[in-house]
């Protein structure tokens, strides 16, 4: 599965470098001017964070970088990297044990490390699977009118919650959904 979502992916950005929308032709932003990559409305999908088992670093390591952090398989957590260490944890100390996640994910990945989706730009130096590249151009996360509507959420998982009174962002570990408000 991942490996044909990163093949639409390239296919995309190699083909297009301005707006994807996945899932329809519609998508949910209104100003369609500022939208590098968006999902289709009343979908409750997420878009799930690369799991990994050692936090990036080094010169490909950018700002806005967000992962779930499965250094400590039992201690999962989602963390995003704002330009200075350490990284910041989304996940509000809440862990969560992914390990019978991990058991179904590759154990034997050969992986070239140049290889990236860009959708924004025809080169990047950020180091990364789906690297969206834009001064002026943003992701509209999917958007759920709530987390209990998502079936059956995976680690990693992220979504925009646009609910009366209780607009946010969520983030899901693997046990438990955190959220973020303005």
């Amino acid at each position: 599965m991942k490996n044909i979502f990163s093949i639409l992916c390239f296919s995309l950005s190699t083909a297009v470098f301005s707006q994807v929308i996945l899932g329809d032709k519609v998508g949910t932003a209104t100003n369609k001017t500022s939208v590098l990559l968006e999902f289709a409305a009343g979908q409750n999908k997420g878009i799930i964070l690369p799991y990994v088992q050692t936090l990036p670093s080094g010169s490909g390591l950018v700002e806005g970088t967000i992962v779930l952090d499965a250094t400590i398989p039992t201690k999962a957590k989602v963390k995003y990297y704002n330009g200075t260490a350490p990284w910041v944890d989304l996940s509000s100390g809440n862990e969560a044990d992914i390990t019978s996640q991990l058991t179904i994910q590759p154990t034997t990945i050969t992986e070239d490390a140049t290889a990236k989706a860009i959708i924004g730009s025809s080169t990047s130096a950020a180091n990364g699977v789906l690297i969206l590249e834009s001064q002026t151009k943003a992701l509209v996360l999917p958007i759920v009118a709530s987390t209990a509507d998502v079936p059956d959420p995976a680690p990693g998982m992220m979504v925009y919650v646009n609910k009366a009174g209780a607009k946010r962002l969520a983030v899901f570990n693997g046990a438990n959904w955190t959220y973020w408000k303005p």
